[in-house]
């Protein structure tokens, strides 16, 4: 008989989510693209929000996230398209595997190691975020969760969204990748056939949920013919 005290069986119905942390670096309709394909996939989804990052989503879209009704502003966040139109339809079902916590919560689930997640991906990564993340500074929960990521050898993917970029930045990338960190820079491509400013925006995000091996059809694969670029499948329906 196993000993109660030993029992080291998984649990098959634990949730397992992605992190998902958001700096103040301008790209907010990139991590509101990859929200919506990691929830279309059916992941489950622990969001972070930096401090400075409402201010760059205010300025973006004109939505103030707050803590106290995150829920809220965020269906109204992922609504809304790359051009600030309502595109997405999203109801409060799709929500339902989503946590939130605050930035200033150091005592956060996901800030220890034992916490099962899958991943974390930041998106956008600030130069100031990357700084702290390779620098091991654990400044606040965004931070403290990359760092336990790091250590726990999870799939951390950090989306540096700023140019031109510099020398120590440049250093912070390389120790990233050096501590087995996917860097994937906010780099649009138009082979694909972007018609549309979320078009490109879906690219970036699309690749950092092939870099986390998430199924999704948000854009069009390179197949080796000139213009012959088609959708893998089918984008599934946002949520």
């Amino acid at each position: 008989m196993e000993s109660p005290h030993n029992n080291t069986s998984k649990d098959p119905g634990r949730r397992r989510p992605w992190v998902v942390g958001i700096s103040g670096a301008s790209g907010t309709p990139y991590a509101a693209s990859v929200l919506r394909g990691l929830l279309a996939a059916g992941e489950a989804v622990d969001l972070i929000v930096s401090r400075a990052s409402r201010l760059t989503l205010l300025d973006e879209t004109g939505i103030a996230l707050r803590d106290a009704h995150w829920r809220a502003d965020l269906r109204e966040w992922l609504a809304q398209g790359a051009d600030g139109k309502a595109a997405f339809p999203v109801t409060e079902a799709d929500l339902a595997d989503v946590r939130y916590w605050p930035a200033g919560d150091l005592a956060a689930g996901p800030s220890s190691g034992s916490y099962p997640v899958k991943g974390m991906l930041i998106v956008p990564a600030s130069t100031a975020c990357v700084a702290g993340v390779a620098l091991g500074l654990s400044k606040d929960l965004l931070q403290r969760v990359a760092s336990v990521t790091l250590k726990e050898r999870r799939r951390l993917v950090v989306t540096v969204r700023e140019t031109p970029l510099n020398g120590p930045t440049l250093k912070h990338l390389v120790t990233l990748d050096e501590a087995g960190a996917v860097v994937l820079p906010a780099s649009p491509a138009f082979y694909a056939g972007a018609t549309h400013i979320q078009d490109l925006v879906d690219f970036v995000a699309g690749r950092v949920l092939d870099a986390a091996e998430v199924p999704h059809g948000l854009y069009r694969r390179w197949e080796g013919e000139l213009r012959g670029g088609s959708k893998e499948e089918e984008a599934p329906d946002a949520p």
